[in-house]
């Protein structure tokens, strides 16, 4: 399973950080972390498989590049829609990043984990990521982070092919792995507010519901195809060989109507699924998003969030989700 259970998309934003001396405010700089959900191409700069590289044809055919670039996609992903949103040019891949990181840097890395354990000496994990950026994020003006939760990874067109029931379904193991690792998740950000002065957050906790509703009703959502992928062969052309080959010797398929597809290839979705996402993202609402949205993080709107987690009872409510989280731990007390 080349998919991992791991933040996807993990987005800093410094306010304080960085920007030119001469500047009268702080710039807002954009600092990327994840699998190749997010990544723009560092695995083209590391010694790896083949297939952990998007840097060959038919990736990038729907020409907005002009090139291959090491996305995972037929065009853009899902940083590209944020950055345009955000008025930041391009933000670069580590490699090609100036030391001054004025607009921030993109550090994920296609099929990166959060053990260094996954995929081993083939690409760049989530410990080394951030090494490269540094150890002491928040002290150096990281308040306000971005993460996409996992979708129902079982809904994947690799391991619906890989199911072995071989009837179509979602591989529901797959999926509940993926809700425990979301519910953790919320937990631990819950309790980042209260251990952490200033933190903020915005997360996609309704992405799981979301993606699985696409996957099984594609038209509603502007899609024809919510199960097989664009790119690839075998069943729901779910084996990983688009641009390449399969074990087998196979040639890979690519579809004729890319617009049509929710999948461009056995694990990561179209452009046009990642313009949809990106969109929620930066503007959506409870329960898509929350305490707040992209948008409002990154033009300082945080008092008009789209929670209002001020609320006496629900800060009690956060408070008691954080101490079942993890027993003996009193928010109140590690706030005094």
């Amino acid at each position: 399973m080349r998919s991992s259970l791991f933040l996807p998309l993990l987005l800093l934003l410094c306010s304080k950080l960085l920007g030119s001396p001469a500047a009268k405010k702080p710039t807002a700089a954009l600092f990327i972390f994840g699998d190749t959900t997010v990544s723009v191409g560092n695995n083209n700069y590391i010694v790896t498989l083949k297939g952990s590289r998007a840097n060959r044809p038919p990736y990038g055919q729907n020409g907005f590049f002009g090139q291959p670039t090491g996305r995972f996609s037929d065009g853009r992903i899902i940083v590209d829609f944020i950055e345009e949103y955000a008025k930041l040019p391009p933000v670069p891949p580590y490699p090609q990043a100036s030391s001054q990181y004025i607009h921030g840097v993109n550090f994920a890395s296609g099929g990166a984990g959060v053990l260094p354990e996954t995929h081993q000496g083939l690409v760049i994990d989530l410990q080394t990521q951030l090494k490269q950026f540094d150890k002491e994020l928040y002290e150096k003006g990281a308040r306000k982070f971005g993460i996409l939760s996992l979708p129902p990874l079982g809904c994947l067109p690799s391991l619906r092919a890989a199911n072995p029931k071989a009837d179509g379904t979602c591989l529901e193991e797959a999926s509940s792995l993926a809700l425990a690792h979301n519910s953790a998740v919320s937990a631990v950000l819950i309790s980042f507010q209260y251990l952490l002065e200033g933190f903020k957050y915005a997360y996609s906790s309704g992405f799981y519901a979301w993606l699985y509703d696409l996957v099984h009703d594609p038209t509603r959502f502007g899609f024809k195809d919510g199960t097989t992928a664009c790119c690839g062969s075998g069943p729901y052309r779910g084996e990983y060989s688009c641009g390449g080959k399969t074990d087998e010797g196979d040639e890979y398929e690519v579809c004729e109507t890319i617009e049509d597809f929710v999948w461009w290839d056995s694990f990561h979705g179209t452009e046009k699924m990642a313009k949809k996402i990106a969109d929620s993202l930066w503007d959506g609402s409870p329960p898509w998003m929350g305490p707040y949205n992209l948008k409002s993080l990154f033009f300082d709107q945080e008092k008009t969030r789209v929670e209002d987690l001020a609320d006496e009872e629900e800060e009690e409510e956060a408070a008691a989700a954080a101490m079942e989280a993890f027993p003996g731990f009193n928010p109140k007390l590690e706030k005094a």
